[in-house]
């Protein structure tokens, strides 16, 4: 039976929430091995053989810390593809994820596909989101092993409880490093957009930075990540790091509260992959609503607060 490799990305200290639905997506195409940086299987093995994870294998390398050496880690993957015998290697297509799978497939000489929302083992293809999200390309790959990256929250998990044994690999031979990552700065506290499962984001209209905490209230409430628009976030009232759209982050939550949001191409397309999107504006012909399942004609700074309130205290 054909082997599917999985890189298994950490995050917070804890395998990013998309794994399990990446796993699953990954099942259809055989047994599913996970690949871990620097010997941490033991610890995460039972959370991820729930979703039908078999082998969980420990890539290491004589004198790397592999996770802040990326173009080792790549070499790393790389050679696992390899050795045991791979016929593809998946990830989450993060910032961290498309680093390493693009070196992986360069070491490979595979081809490469990142920011894919779905794919077929069987006819061999990928589907992608092309023009701003007015269109997806289907994708052949005729080449074996080949890589891909997944857009987070992309496939849902499937329970499929198994045994899953742990592999030590060392990777002998991994390339000198020109990179090493040497700390990774937090922004507050802030959730992923990209890993999260409902957003909260603001327009022009939140007006300051210190507006922003109306939606930081909603968003304790729901454990929902706050993101900003590109209007927002020029104005100064929000880092680029919480904007979401083409040239921001690409998210695919369960659910999306657009507040104050006219809609626009650019932010549309960071965010039409949402499962539910519900739009509070008080233009009733913002473009937004006819983009949204839900829609709210009314004051985000009424609407919020009111929606906060009713999500802590519950139903009257």
């Amino acid at each position: 039976m054909s082997k599917v490799g999985v890189f298994i990305e950490i995050v917070d200290q804890a395998p990013g929430k998309s794994m399990p639905g990446l796993i699953s997506a990954a099942s259809r195409g055989g047994d599913v091995v996970g690949l871990l940086l620097d010997g941490l299987a033991e610890k995460y093995k039972g959370s991820l053989e729930e979703y039908g994870l078999t082998e969980l294998i420990n890539l290491s390398a004589p004198n790397r810390v592999l996770s802040k050496h990326p173009e080792a880690a790549g070499h790393a993957l790389a050679g696992a593809v390899k050795t045991f015998g791979l016929t593809a290697l998946l990830g989450v297509s993060s910032p961290t994820g498309n680093d390493l799978l693009a070196r992986a497939a360069i070491s490979l000489k595979s081809p490469l596909a990142l920011d894919c929302i779905d794919i077929n083992f069987k006819e061999n293809y990928v589907k992608k989101s092309h023009f701003s999200g007015k269109t997806i390309a289907t994708l052949e790959i005729k080449a074996t092993p080949f890589v891909c990256g997944i857009r987070p929250n992309s496939f849902e998990a499937v329970q499929n409880q198994v045994t899953c044994r742990v592999t030590d690999h060392s990777a002998l031979s991994v390339g000198d490093d020109t990179i090493t990552i040497i700390g990774v700065e937090s922004s507050g506290g802030q959730k992923d957009l990209t890993e999260a499962s409902v957003i909260i984001t603001g327009g022009r209209p939140i007006g300051s930075i210190e507006n922003f905490k109306l939606l930081d209230d909603c968003a304790k409430t729901l454990g929902a990540a706050v993101g900003a628009s590109r209007a927002a976030v020029d104005l100064d009232y929000a880092p680029h790091s919480m904007q979401v759209g083409l040239t921001g982050k690409i998210v695919s939550p369960k659910l999306y509260i657009g507040c104050g949001l006219s809609g626009s191409a650019q932010h549309f397309a960071g965010m039409k992959g949402s499962q539910v999107i519900v739009a509070i504006n008080t233009d009733k012909e913002a473009p937004i609503f006819t983009k949204s399942d839900y829609g709210i004609i009314g004051d985000l700074f009424e609407v919020v607060p009111a929606l906060t309130k009713a999500l802590k205290t519950g139903p009257p």
